[in-house]
């Protein structure tokens, strides 16, 4: 399969994918990564390629490995470390409040409400996932 990017190997274009899913929050702090064989048939490449990815990722922090378990992104740490660079980003938006949510604000299922994200970020890793919900006014 032609490297989508030119003249960046394979194995770099894993690597950058997963990377944008482990800072999204895609894949969660602490949680396993896919088997090897199923990012295989993801990625349609051979599993050299794939262990060349996640050997990267493996040198930038990102993940653990650890025999018998699999791949995992690296936890939230607590401790705070003045070196290290970090970053927030929000994301208002609208919704239709669900069963729990309308439950929550005592208002009828479907009843639209703000939310707002914000991820934050240390060296580009995902440290926490903070969303709100308010009810929506006129003029918001």
């Amino acid at each position: 399969m032609p490297t989508p990017h030119y003249g960046q190997p394979r194995y770099r274009v894993i690597a950058d994918q997963l990377r944008e899913r482990i800072e999204s929050g895609s894949i969660p702090p602490g949680s396993l990564l896919p088997t090897e064989s199923a990012l295989t048939s993801e990625f349609r490449a051979s599993r050299g390629t794939v262990r060349q990815a996640i050997a990267v990722l493996r040198e930038e922090g990102l993940v653990t490995t650890e025999h018998g378990r699999g791949t995992s992104t690296r936890p939230i740490t607590l401790g705070h470390d003045s070196k290290q660079a970090a970053k927030s980003d929000n994301e208002r938006f609208e919704i239709a409040a669900d069963a729990d949510i309308a439950k929550l604000f005592g208002v009828e299922i479907g009843t639209i409400l703000i939310g707002q994200q914000q991820v934050h970020r240390r060296n580009g890793v995902v440290e926490s996932v903070v969303r709100g919900y308010w009810l929506h006014r006129p003029g918001q």
